[in-house]
């Protein structure tokens, strides 16, 4: 199955535009975040273990010792993209933000910078940070860890904003030229296929040049595990999440760019569902849905928009 026949891919994306394969190389900063350490409140949002998703330990080793290990792992690219994807990476004064990314930036290996953050995190002098390194003509994105787009969802999972926050920063963000990453969860509780379209819908409406999806996880440490072990929370299946994550697909425009449709966890951090262990499940799910009903964009109305 080739997905870049059916999806845009950041992937290919970059190999077209820089006529050579770029990978990320995932950085912890060792940054906080405001729903864990009592600026918004503790505990986090209710399907964060972070420890899932990054590697704590990294974050003893300097961002030049980081990108040499993550490097050192990677035998098919020369050039990489710095990925600040830990926590929220834009949580801190900046000029601490400065000396870090440029930490990143000074590596001769280095075409730009990936920046994970919460919408409620981007101050103004972080945007202007980040888009005067794209004036230097490196590559910037400012991934925005949405979610979902419904009001009622975001407080249900403790999220600590509304899509209001989103609608603004993403304004801001674009006024300097720079590329936004939405970042989507499928399958948060209560949410149904065609609220996964409603989401979709309103984060194009707002502007966005990628989109990643995530199938939700259910993992130890998080609030949602406590739900899942007693019986009231109900796992994604894989053949659900390749339907509703096909249908995003096909409703988006061609030229906006998929990050990723999939992501995994490991054992014994991951709970549920297990074909999450690997992210290729999800990935061959989806991209067998879309060879059967069509690839990116194919079931865009004549006015581009999706209708409940």
């Amino acid at each position: 199955m080739q997905l870049p026949q059916l999806v845009n891919m950041f992937g290919s994306d970059l190999q077209r535009r820089y006529g050579e394969k770029i990978h990320k190389l995932t950085l912890h900063g060792g940054f906080s975040c405001p729903n864990r350490d009592g600026t918004l409140g503790r505990g986090g949002c209710t399907f964060c273990n972070v420890a899932s998703f990054a590697d704590e330990q990294m974050q003893q080793q300097t961002i030049a010792a980081q990108l040499a290990i993550q490097a050192k792992k990677v035998n098919r690219a020369k050039r990489y993209l710095a990925y600040f994807q830990a926590y929220t990476s834009t949580y801190a004064e900046v000029e601490l933000l400065a000396n870090m990314y440029q930490q990143a930036l000074m590596q001769a290996e280095i075409i730009g910078i990936c920046v994970g953050t919460r919408p409620d995190c981007v101050p103004t002098a972080a945007l202007d940070l980040l888009a005067s390194y794209r004036e230097q003509g490196f590559e910037v994105w400012l991934e925005l860890g949405l979610q979902t787009a419904q009001d009622k969802t975001l407080k249900r999972i403790n999220r600590g904003h509304d899509f209001a926050c989103y609608q603004q920063t993403t304004r801001l963000a674009r006024q300097r030229g720079l590329k936004v990453c939405c970042h989507l969860i499928v399958g948060l509780p209560g949410e149904t296929h065609q609220q996964h379209l409603s989401t979709l819908q309103a984060v194009i409406d707002c502007g966005v040049e990628g989109i990643k999806l995530h199938p939700l996880h259910i993992v130890t440490g998080s609030i949602m595990a406590r739900a899942w072990q007693a019986g009231r929370l109900p796992e994604l299946p894989l053949e659900e999440y390749a339907f509703s994550a096909g249908e995003m697909i096909r409703h988006t425009p061609k030229e906006i760019i998929y990050h990723r449709i999939s992501a995994s966890a490991r054992r014994p951090t991951l709970l549920a569902p297990l074909w999450c262990e690997n992210r290729w499940n999800g990935m061959q799910a989806v991209g067998g849905y879309l060879l059967n009903q069509g690839g990116q964009g194919s079931a865009l109305s004549s006015d581009q928009r999706y209708h409940p």
